[in-house]
């Protein structure tokens, strides 16, 4: 199968963009290469891997004879209001709008990487893809206007499209602004953590590979339309994840406290009895294992500098 991924130079797209070619498909990554943040990290990322250069906004997007899209190409990050707003728009909703307008008329599948952003801070948990969805920050509005162009596009055109709303992925590789990356990070280079908020704020962590099979089942086997979530099977504080991870390095992590963030939620928690069903995914990976394996690549690259 010949299939494109999209923002292939970040943390997931690189990840399941080696998934594809080690599996033995075709596989081309596209990937704008923006300054969120270090375009150094994304380079090492698509070491290795076929990814070109381009602008979903601006460059062509040729897709003649590719079976499938994965669509993971964003501009992230709830830190989204004010003067930053329009690179939202236009790296979440225009490059979406133009992405879809040609998988339609190529008549490609893409499977569209959404966020638990849009859900906000839902009405219960675990949260169901039947809730309404309430964004508190302008990034998660951009995704769930993507989802719309997405329904938008099928509806006038006959777009064949997946949505999957991906709860907070982690792994090797983590984008370096993320909890996670931030914590190890400081840990292995002996700094105190920041902690945003109290730390009682609460997740679906979801590690990168069992993110990466869900996405490639979605391409292969979920019908035209269908919304999942992709959340991990357990949920952890922030504090909690800090006690684990002193537990899996053998030392204690100095916190300090910050202000709550804008637009950030207190909790995140994945109902994933849908997918489970109609696709059998469900996260494989133990929390402790998925912690250990992103404090080992975090401290390979401390100690290699």
């Amino acid at each position: 199968m010949r299939y494109v991924v999209t923002g292939a130079a970040g943390f997931i797209g690189s990840h399941l963009l080696r998934a594809l070619l080690e599996r033995g498909d075709d596989a081309v990554g596209w990937d704008a290469f923006t300054d969120y943040y270090d375009a150094a990290l994304k380079e090492e990322n698509a070491r290795g891997l076929p990814v070109e250069r381009r602008d979903l906004v601006e460059d062509e997007l040729p897709l003649e004879g590719v079976d499938g899209v994965f669509h993971l190409a964003a501009q992230p990050g709830v830190r989204s209001f004010g003067g930053v707003f329009p690179v939202y728009v236009r790296q979440n909703v225009l490059a979406s709008q133009r992405l879809f307008e040609a998988a339609a008329a190529a008549g490609v599948r893409v499977v569209y990487a959404s966020s638990s952003s849009v859900y906000g801070d839902a009405a219960s948990y675990p949260t169901s893809e039947e809730a309404v969805p309430r964004p508190l920050s302008p990034y998660g509005i951009t995704k769930l206007a993507a989802e719309h162009l997405a329904y938008a596009y099928a509806r006038a055109f006959g777009l064949d499209a997946v949505v999957l709303r991906y709860f907070n992925a982690y792994g090797p590789g983590q984008r370096p602004d993320m909890a996670f990356a931030r914590m190890v990070r400081a840990l292995a280079e002996g700094r105190p953590f920041e902690v945003f908020g109290d730390g009682s704020q609460s997740r679906s962590f979801t590690y990168v590979g069992d993110v990466v099979e869900a996405s490639l089942l979605a391409m292969a086997q979920a019908p035209t339309g269908a919304l999942y979530n992709v959340g991990g099977g357990v949920e952890v504080s922030v504090l909690q994840a800090i006690e684990v991870l002193g537990s899996i390095a053998g030392r204690r992590l100095e916190v300090v406290s910050a202000p709550r963030v804008a637009g950030d939620v207190r909790r995140t928690s994945a109902d994933i009895s849908r997918i489970r069903a109609e696709l059998g995914w469900e996260p494989r990976t133990p929390f402790v294992d998925g912690l250990a394996a992103q404090w080992r690549w975090a401290a390979d690259r401390v100690a290699a500098r």
